[in-house]
């Protein structure tokens, strides 16, 4: 039975490790080396394990057969910050499962009404699907490609 549900923090590095996978595998060849860089450090980064562990940083794992295939993270309380679904996973409804959870969490458990995603290349066309809207074009910060992206609850 697949189940969604926070992870634990022993699932942590799990977690991140699905994440910067996932990043190797379809994303980072759209990014330079500074960006690639700026990703590793930001799934590795110790600040960003604190904040989880203090309850500031959520993420939830989808998990099949007691396995984490995706996972998906907030930070300041509404913004998508991580979502990854293992390569054998992807296409699947794992990502809108995901999305799904994490908009009912943030409408019902924070009393959010948008959710927003600063979406990679690779994902523009699922968040649209999904109906995120554009907020503004394309933007590269520090080697990082994203788009703008906001989703009404």
């Amino acid at each position: 039975m697949d189940t969604i549900r926070s992870i634990t923090e022993s699932e942590w590095h799990e977690a991140m490790a699905l994440a910067w996978k996932v990043f190797l595998r379809f994303e980072a060849d759209d990014y330079n080396e500074e960006g690639v860089e700026n990703f590793r450090r930001f799934v590795t980064d110790d600040t960003l394990h604190r904040l989880f562990l203090s309850g500031h940083y959520v993420v939830f794992g989808y998990f099949s057969r007691g396995v984490m295939v995706g996972m998906i993270s907030v930070r300041s309380t509404n913004h998508i910050s991580l979502l990854f679904v293992d390569e054998n996973y992807q296409r699947l409804g794992v990502g809108s499962r995901l999305i799904r959870y994490m908009a009912d969490y943030l409408l019902e458990d924070c009393g959010q009404s948008e959710m927003t995603v600063d979406s990679s290349p690779v994902a523009v066309e699922f968040y649209h699907k999904m109906g995120f809207k554009d907020t503004s074009a394309e933007v590269t910060e520090n080697g990082i490609i994203y788009t703008p992206m906001v989703f009404y609850l």
